[in-house]
């Protein structure tokens, strides 16, 4: 194609006409910009169980963008995130991400080229993918990994504990390791193994957790505190051979910096759907790569979600695996594939998913399906869990 010909075929002016936000089971938010050159664009703004005040937020934020032209993105993010004065969290970050994905979805349909083209292009082809295993609560993981393993994924995670109080018995460590045990032996260890604490474990028992977890070759320990004890992860760190991953309640290359300058941990996981979109999880990505940490994006969310984890993945060269939804516990009423028209683009082979060649962010949302399952919408809340003392438990 020559130039003249791409000119020809992209707008010389465009404006958005309307943002629309559609709650889906079984909790995701979807939101669609529409402008006036007929081209749709698909972002997918969440904070899982706080989808109608994210909701809320994109409605705020479109009385700026209604009107501006969707192709200047890196000023409407600065806008977004600078100019409400009070910035940064999970509720802003999560409308601004949304909404960021979209304008990249429009930018690449205009000019008929996926994300990943306008980003430098691809660096890979394909990337590894995990599956879940096991639920909230540890349970017949050696099945589920049994089940993964034959369903093609080559990576699996499970959580690592129920609940755990800051110290707490050998009867709980042991049942740990029985469940990573357990997958071992049913998978052997040429499967990669995640174990995520989730950050319901404290500092004390982290310390006794990671140094029995040791002999099990984990591919990552995720989480294993929260995120707000950064401190502590140079000393955990030391404890275990294991790769250290977080960062799926980090929203901003501001919180990423800290993680970076404290050192420990060798995996970052920002989620785009949080941590403000392919604009701003790019800039993530590749301070991490100066400090020579991997990325493996978290994504235990929709389509739009995984397609903007997908194209990000392809620019990234630290990027090694990708976290996706299909067959979750959480997808009790829908899963990954129903919203869209061609499931094609999200076809796993060999325990990898090819990036998507399509314009924009490569896959087409079912609008009439959409409309149907927003119709009857969601609330879905994460569990409260209580310790046997009756004070509440991390979830």
């Amino acid at each position: 194609m020559t130039d003249r010909t791409q000119r020809a075929r992209t707008p010389t002016r465009m404006k958005i006409t309307a943002i629309s936000t559609f709650l889906v089971p079984p909790r995701w938010c979807f939101v669609r910009i529409d402008t006036d050159a007929g081209i749709s664009g698909w972002g997918e703004p969440i904070v899982e169980g706080r989808a109608h005040t994210v909701a809320a937020a994109v409605d705020e934020l479109s009385d700026y963008l209604i009107g501006k032209d969707p192709r200047f993105i890196e000023d409407h993010w600065n806008v977004m995130y600078r100019g409400g004065f009070y910035r940064g969290g999970p509720i802003l970050m999560s409308a601004l991400a949304g909404i960021d994905q979209a304008l990249w979805d429009i930018h690449g349909k205009a000019l008929g080229v996926p994300v990943h083209s306008l980003l430098g292009g691809q660096v890979r082809d394909r990337i590894r993918v995990y599956s879940w295993i096991g639920g909230d609560r540890p349970a017949e993981t050696a099945r589920a990994a049994k089940d993964a393993v034959a369903r093609g994924f080559s990576a699996v995670k499970m959580n690592a504990t129920e609940e755990v109080q800051f110290v707490d018995t050998h009867e709980k460590v042991s049942r740990v390791l029985e469940n990573v045990q357990a997958v071992r032996d049913a998978v052997g260890r040429e499967v990669g193994l995640a174990v995520d604490f989730h950050g319901r474990v404290h500092k004390p028992m982290a310390k006794v957790l990671m140094r029995e977890l040791a002999p099990f070759g984990l591919m990552f320990i995720e989480e294993p505190v929260l995120s707000e004890h950064l401190e502590c992860i140079p000393e955990l760190a030391s404890l275990s051979p294991a790769p250290i991953a977080l960062g799926e309640r980090l929203y901003s290359r501001f919180d990423f910096k800290r993680v970076l300058q404290t050192g420990g941990v060798d995996i970052i996981q920002p989620d785009p759907s949080h941590s403000g979109g392919i604009t701003e999880t790019r800039k993530i990505a590749a301070m991490a790569e100066a400090f020579d940490v991997a990325l493996a994006l978290h994504c235990p969310l929709g389509p739009i979600a995984l397609a903007a984890n997908l194209q990000l993945d392809a620019v990234c060269y630290n990027a090694f695996i990708q976290e996706q939804s299909l067959g979750i516990h959480y997808n009790a009423n829908n899963d990954l594939l129903d919203y869209l028209t061609d499931r094609a683009p999200f076809a796993y082979e060999g325990g990898y998913v090819a990036i998507p060649q399509g314009p924009g962010l490569g896959i087409e949302i079912n609008q009439e399906y959409v409309d149907e399952r927003a119709a009857e919408g969601h609330r879905w809340r994460n569990p409260i869990w209580r310790h046997a003392d009756g004070s509440v438990a991390e979830w």
